[in-house]
Protein backbone atom coordinates (compact mmCIF):
# COMPACT_ATOMS: atom_id res chain seq x y z
CA UNK A 1 0.00 0.00 0.00
CA UNK A 2 1.69 3.52 -1.02
CA UNK A 3 2.62 5.62 1.87
CA UNK A 4 0.74 8.71 3.09
CA UNK A 5 1.17 10.75 6.33
CA UNK A 6 -1.07 8.10 7.35
CA UNK A 7 -2.24 5.06 6.52
CA UNK A 8 -3.95 2.19 7.57
CA UNK A 9 -2.59 0.21 10.56
CA UNK A 10 -2.76 -3.59 10.75
CA UNK A 11 -2.77 -4.97 14.42
CA UNK A 12 -0.38 -6.97 15.98
CA UNK A 13 -2.38 -8.40 19.45
CA UNK A 14 1.10 -9.32 20.04
CA UNK A 15 2.16 -5.69 20.46
CA UNK A 16 0.24 -3.02 22.64
CA UNK A 17 -2.18 -1.10 20.56
CA UNK A 18 -4.08 2.16 21.49
CA UNK A 19 -6.36 4.21 18.85
CA UNK A 20 -5.27 7.44 19.98
CA UNK A 21 -2.02 6.47 17.95
CA UNK A 22 -3.61 5.96 14.58
CA UNK A 23 -4.37 9.33 12.71
CA UNK A 24 -8.12 9.72 11.87
CA UNK A 25 -7.21 12.34 9.04
CA UNK A 26 -3.98 13.51 7.22
CA UNK A 27 -1.44 15.73 9.24
CA UNK A 28 -1.60 18.48 7.03
CA UNK A 29 -4.19 19.67 4.57
CA UNK A 30 -3.67 18.10 1.15
CA UNK A 31 -2.60 19.87 -1.66
CA UNK A 32 -5.22 19.61 -4.25
CA UNK A 33 -2.84 17.86 -6.51
CA UNK A 34 -2.60 14.99 -3.76
CA UNK A 35 -5.90 14.88 -3.92
CA UNK A 36 -6.21 14.01 -7.66
CA UNK A 37 -3.40 12.05 -7.65
CA UNK A 38 -5.53 9.50 -4.82
CA UNK A 39 -8.81 9.99 -7.22
CA UNK A 40 -6.86 8.74 -10.10
CA UNK A 41 -5.33 5.78 -8.11
CA UNK A 42 -9.00 4.85 -7.14
CA UNK A 43 -9.98 4.82 -10.90
CA UNK A 44 -7.34 2.62 -11.32
CA UNK A 45 -8.12 0.54 -8.44
CA UNK A 46 -11.73 -0.03 -9.18
CA UNK A 47 -10.79 -1.95 -12.58
CA UNK A 48 -8.35 -4.02 -10.75
CA UNK A 49 -11.30 -4.57 -8.30
CA UNK A 50 -13.67 -5.45 -10.29
CA UNK A 51 -11.46 -7.95 -12.75
CA UNK A 52 -10.38 -9.59 -9.50
CA UNK A 53 -13.76 -9.85 -8.10
CA UNK A 54 -15.20 -11.45 -11.56
CA UNK A 55 -12.32 -13.81 -11.00
CA UNK A 56 -13.29 -14.75 -7.31
CA UNK A 57 -16.76 -15.48 -8.33
CA UNK A 58 -15.95 -17.44 -11.47
CA UNK A 59 -13.12 -19.60 -10.06
CA UNK A 60 -15.70 -20.40 -6.68
CA UNK A 61 -12.51 -21.56 -4.77
CA UNK A 62 -12.52 -18.71 -2.38
CA UNK A 63 -14.83 -16.58 -0.70
CA UNK A 64 -13.98 -13.32 1.18
CA UNK A 65 -15.60 -11.59 4.07
CA UNK A 66 -15.41 -7.59 5.09
CA UNK A 67 -16.73 -7.00 8.11
CA UNK A 68 -16.93 -3.16 8.83
CA UNK A 69 -16.92 -1.85 12.21
CA UNK A 70 -17.23 2.05 13.61
CA UNK A 71 -18.87 4.25 16.02
CA UNK A 72 -21.92 6.15 14.38
CA UNK A 73 -21.21 7.98 11.56
CA UNK A 74 -17.82 6.98 10.73
CA UNK A 75 -19.16 5.95 7.17
CA UNK A 76 -20.00 2.11 6.88
CA UNK A 77 -23.13 2.37 4.46
CA UNK A 78 -20.68 5.42 2.18
CA UNK A 79 -17.88 3.14 1.79
CA UNK A 80 -20.01 0.05 0.75
CA UNK A 81 -22.18 2.08 -1.66
CA UNK A 82 -18.62 4.09 -3.38
CA UNK A 83 -16.29 0.99 -3.56
CA UNK A 84 -18.51 -1.08 -4.50
CA UNK A 85 -20.03 0.75 -7.09
CA UNK A 86 -16.99 -0.07 -9.51
CA UNK A 87 -17.65 -4.14 -9.48
CA UNK A 88 -20.16 -6.11 -11.01
CA UNK A 89 -23.37 -7.38 -8.49
CA UNK A 90 -22.98 -10.74 -9.31
CA UNK A 91 -21.14 -12.45 -6.48
CA UNK A 92 -21.25 -9.55 -4.20
CA UNK A 93 -23.55 -8.90 -1.01
CA UNK A 94 -23.51 -6.39 1.77
CA UNK A 95 -25.54 -7.98 4.98
CA UNK A 96 -26.53 -5.47 7.73
CA UNK A 97 -26.77 -5.89 11.23
CA UNK A 98 -29.21 -4.20 13.67
CA UNK A 99 -30.72 -5.67 17.03
CA UNK A 100 -31.48 -9.01 16.61
CA UNK A 101 -34.95 -10.02 16.31
CA UNK A 102 -37.23 -12.06 18.92
CA UNK A 103 -36.26 -15.28 17.39
CA UNK A 104 -32.72 -14.29 17.05
CA UNK A 105 -32.01 -13.90 20.53
CA UNK A 106 -33.39 -16.99 20.89
CA UNK A 107 -30.43 -18.87 19.33
CA UNK A 108 -27.11 -18.17 20.33
CA UNK A 109 -25.82 -14.82 19.45
CA UNK A 110 -23.34 -16.17 16.28
CA UNK A 111 -26.40 -17.92 14.70
CA UNK A 112 -27.83 -15.10 12.42
CA UNK A 113 -24.11 -14.33 11.68
CA UNK A 114 -23.27 -17.54 10.53
CA UNK A 115 -26.11 -17.70 7.88
CA UNK A 116 -25.30 -14.40 6.32
CA UNK A 117 -21.38 -15.84 5.84
CA UNK A 118 -19.78 -15.89 2.18
CA UNK A 119 -20.48 -18.84 0.01
CA UNK A 120 -16.99 -19.81 -2.12
CA UNK A 121 -17.14 -17.50 -4.59
CA UNK A 122 -18.86 -14.71 -2.67
CA UNK A 123 -17.64 -11.50 -1.08
CA UNK A 124 -20.22 -10.35 1.19
CA UNK A 125 -19.89 -6.75 3.16
CA UNK A 126 -20.57 -7.14 6.74
CA UNK A 127 -22.23 -3.95 8.04
CA UNK A 128 -21.42 -4.13 11.47
CA UNK A 129 -21.26 -7.63 12.71
CA UNK A 130 -21.02 -10.77 15.50
CA UNK A 131 -18.59 -7.95 16.82
CA UNK A 132 -21.85 -5.98 18.05
CA UNK A 133 -22.04 -8.62 20.71
CA UNK A 134 -18.98 -8.03 22.38
CA UNK A 135 -18.91 -3.95 22.00
CA UNK A 136 -22.92 -2.67 22.59
CA UNK A 137 -23.29 -5.22 25.18
CA UNK A 138 -20.67 -4.73 26.70
CA UNK A 139 -20.58 -1.18 26.66
CA UNK A 140 -24.41 -1.24 28.16
CA UNK A 141 -23.89 -3.80 30.60
CA UNK A 142 -26.06 -6.66 29.15
CA UNK A 143 -23.22 -8.77 29.58
CA UNK A 144 -20.36 -9.57 32.24
CA UNK A 145 -16.73 -8.78 31.73
CA UNK A 146 -16.43 -13.05 32.13
CA UNK A 147 -19.14 -13.90 29.15
CA UNK A 148 -17.68 -11.56 27.00
CA UNK A 149 -14.08 -12.60 27.59
CA UNK A 150 -15.35 -16.14 26.38
CA UNK A 151 -17.33 -14.82 23.47
CA UNK A 152 -13.72 -13.29 22.33
CA UNK A 153 -12.75 -17.01 22.06
CA UNK A 154 -16.12 -18.05 20.55
CA UNK A 155 -15.96 -15.32 17.69
CA UNK A 156 -11.71 -16.48 17.13
CA UNK A 157 -12.70 -19.99 16.76
CA UNK A 158 -15.43 -18.83 14.50
CA UNK A 159 -13.48 -16.73 12.35
CA UNK A 160 -10.86 -20.23 12.64
CA UNK A 161 -12.99 -22.19 11.39
CA UNK A 162 -14.40 -19.98 8.33
CA UNK A 163 -11.25 -19.49 7.39
CA UNK A 164 -10.07 -23.22 7.53
CA UNK A 165 -12.91 -23.55 4.65
CA UNK A 166 -12.04 -21.50 2.66
CA UNK A 167 -12.98 -17.97 3.31
CA UNK A 168 -10.54 -14.58 3.53
CA UNK A 169 -11.79 -12.53 6.53
CA UNK A 170 -10.73 -9.04 6.30
CA UNK A 171 -12.10 -6.69 9.44
CA UNK A 172 -12.01 -2.90 9.31
CA UNK A 173 -12.54 -0.40 12.01
CA UNK A 174 -13.68 3.04 10.44
CA UNK A 175 -11.33 5.32 12.84
CA UNK A 176 -13.14 9.00 13.29
CA UNK A 177 -12.82 11.77 15.74
CA UNK A 178 -15.42 12.61 18.05
CA UNK A 179 -15.56 16.22 16.19
CA UNK A 180 -15.86 14.60 13.00
CA UNK A 181 -19.27 12.72 14.12
CA UNK A 182 -20.20 15.37 15.61
CA UNK A 183 -20.34 17.21 12.38
CA UNK A 184 -21.84 14.66 10.04
CA UNK A 185 -24.46 14.14 13.13
CA UNK A 186 -25.19 17.48 12.63
CA UNK A 187 -25.20 17.26 8.83
CA UNK A 188 -28.15 14.56 9.08
CA UNK A 189 -29.93 16.63 12.03
CA UNK A 190 -30.03 19.67 9.23
CA UNK A 191 -30.97 18.39 6.56
CA UNK A 192 -34.54 16.23 6.11
CA UNK A 193 -33.78 14.09 3.64
CA UNK A 194 -31.50 12.13 6.28
CA UNK A 195 -33.34 12.72 9.09
CA UNK A 196 -34.66 8.61 8.60
CA UNK A 197 -30.74 7.94 9.46
CA UNK A 198 -31.25 9.31 12.69
CA UNK A 199 -31.47 7.63 15.72
CA UNK A 200 -32.18 8.09 19.86
CA UNK A 201 -29.23 5.85 20.49
CA UNK A 202 -27.02 7.62 18.49
CA UNK A 203 -26.56 10.29 20.62
CA UNK A 204 -26.66 7.94 23.84
CA UNK A 205 -23.69 6.39 22.33
CA UNK A 206 -22.11 9.51 21.78
CA UNK A 207 -22.11 10.46 25.14
CA UNK A 208 -20.71 6.86 25.94
CA UNK A 209 -17.41 8.04 23.24
CA UNK A 210 -14.74 6.73 25.68
CA UNK A 211 -16.52 3.58 26.74
CA UNK A 212 -17.11 2.62 23.46
CA UNK A 213 -13.34 3.20 22.29
CA UNK A 214 -12.37 1.28 25.09
CA UNK A 215 -14.22 -1.64 24.13
CA UNK A 216 -12.93 -1.55 20.53
CA UNK A 217 -9.40 -1.13 21.75
CA UNK A 218 -9.73 -4.66 23.97
CA UNK A 219 -12.07 -6.07 21.46
CA UNK A 220 -9.87 -5.72 18.07
CA UNK A 221 -6.48 -6.87 20.29
CA UNK A 222 -8.11 -9.69 21.46
CA UNK A 223 -9.66 -10.68 17.89
CA UNK A 224 -6.63 -9.68 15.68
CA UNK A 225 -5.08 -12.80 14.63
CA UNK A 226 -3.10 -13.92 11.41
CA UNK A 227 -6.13 -15.89 9.44
CA UNK A 228 -8.55 -12.73 10.38
CA UNK A 229 -6.66 -9.55 11.40
CA UNK A 230 -7.61 -6.30 12.06
CA UNK A 231 -7.20 -2.86 10.37
CA UNK A 232 -7.75 0.40 11.60
CA UNK A 233 -8.93 2.66 8.17
CA UNK A 234 -8.72 6.81 8.39
CA UNK A 235 -12.15 7.59 7.96
CA UNK A 236 -12.35 11.13 8.97
CA UNK A 237 -11.63 11.82 4.74
CA UNK A 238 -14.06 9.93 2.93
CA UNK A 239 -12.10 10.03 -0.18
CA UNK A 240 -8.99 8.79 1.87
CA UNK A 241 -11.49 5.84 3.93
CA UNK A 242 -12.25 4.24 0.35
CA UNK A 243 -9.38 4.50 -1.42
CA UNK A 244 -7.69 2.89 1.66
CA UNK A 245 -10.56 0.07 1.70
CA UNK A 246 -9.80 -0.42 -1.64
CA UNK A 247 -6.22 -1.06 -1.85
CA UNK A 248 -6.66 -3.23 1.13
CA UNK A 249 -9.33 -5.23 -1.03
CA UNK A 250 -6.97 -5.35 -4.18
CA UNK A 251 -3.99 -6.55 -1.92
CA UNK A 252 -6.07 -9.17 0.07
CA UNK A 253 -7.63 -10.87 -3.73
CA UNK A 254 -4.41 -10.08 -5.37
CA UNK A 255 -2.75 -12.26 -2.78
CA UNK A 256 -5.44 -15.39 -3.39
CA UNK A 257 -3.63 -15.91 -6.91
CA UNK A 258 -7.07 -16.11 -8.39
CA UNK A 259 -7.49 -17.67 -11.94
CA UNK A 260 -9.93 -17.47 -14.34
CA UNK A 261 -11.19 -20.77 -14.69
CA UNK A 262 -10.81 -22.53 -17.65
CA UNK A 263 -13.80 -22.87 -20.32
CA UNK A 264 -16.22 -26.42 -19.89
CA UNK A 265 -15.75 -27.40 -23.53
CA UNK A 266 -12.81 -27.08 -26.42
CA UNK A 267 -12.91 -24.14 -27.64
CA UNK A 268 -10.76 -25.23 -30.64
CA UNK A 269 -13.44 -27.41 -31.92
CA UNK A 270 -15.53 -24.14 -31.93
CA UNK A 271 -16.26 -22.58 -35.69
CA UNK A 272 -17.99 -19.53 -35.84
CA UNK A 273 -20.23 -18.92 -38.99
Amino acid sequence: MKKTTFTVRRIDAEKPFSLADVPTAPLTEPKKSELDAVRSEISELSGRLNKLQLRLHSSIEHGVLLVLQGMDTSGKDGAIRHVFSYVSPLGVRAEPFSAPSEDEQRHDYLWRVHAKAPRRGELVVFNRSHYEDVLVTRVRGWISKAVCQRRYEHIRDFERMLSDEGITIIKCYLHISKQEQRERLQARMDDPDKHWKLKASDFEDRRLWKNYIEAYEDTIAATSTDYAPWHVIPADSKLYRDYFLMTLLVETLDGLKLKPPAASFDLKSVRLD
